[in-house]
């Protein structure tokens, strides 16, 4: 594989932010497999093709963001799901980290939006149904993280 043929879904109607999300998928995944620093990982899928048309802050944010507080992260997630963080897919392991820090580090993005994100990444590169189990433990999640959010209706 060359350096530019790593991508995300090559459809092109995808925004920026959500590219940016589907390459810290990507990174992420990359991650739980092999354990890599962080900053190869980093070096490695900015070389991707499209990742020019990714929000570069918001991929930074996400990947740096959820490796650096997986623990927390995972302390988080843990008492919603009902297998053991080892037995996720490292797809829906990915996504619900990247939510899981969207939830609790930008506020500024609505929950839903959070939340329909995930289940979007986790359609395009998961399993069956993964994505309704990462919608199911994101909007429990929700609930305790954005409750004056979700309080007021938004």
């Amino acid at each position: 594989m060359t350096n530019k043929t790593l991508h995300a879904n090559p459809s092109k109607s995808r925004s920026p932010r959500h590219r940016a999300r589907e390459f810290a998928l990507q990174g992420l995944y990359q991650w739980l497999l092999n354990n890599e620093d962080s900053g190869v990982i980093d070096a490695h899928i900015r070389e991707a093709h499209g990742f020019d048309k990714a929000d570069r802050e918001h991929f930074d944010a996400l990947l740096h963001g959820a490796i650096n507080q997986s623990i927390q992260l995972r302390e988080e997630i843990t008492p919603l799901i009902d297998r053991t963080i080892a037995e996720l897919s490292p797809i829906e392991h990915a996504a619900l980290l990247i939510g899981a820090y969207e939830l609790k580090h930008h506020i500024e993005i609505p929950y839903r939006v959070v939340i329909n994100e995930a289940v979007e990444l986790t359609k395009s590169f998961g399993g069956l149904d993964g994505h309704k189990y990462v919608n199911g433990v994101l909007d429990k999640l929700a609930a305790k993280l954005r409750t004056a959010e979700i309080s007021a209706g938004k």
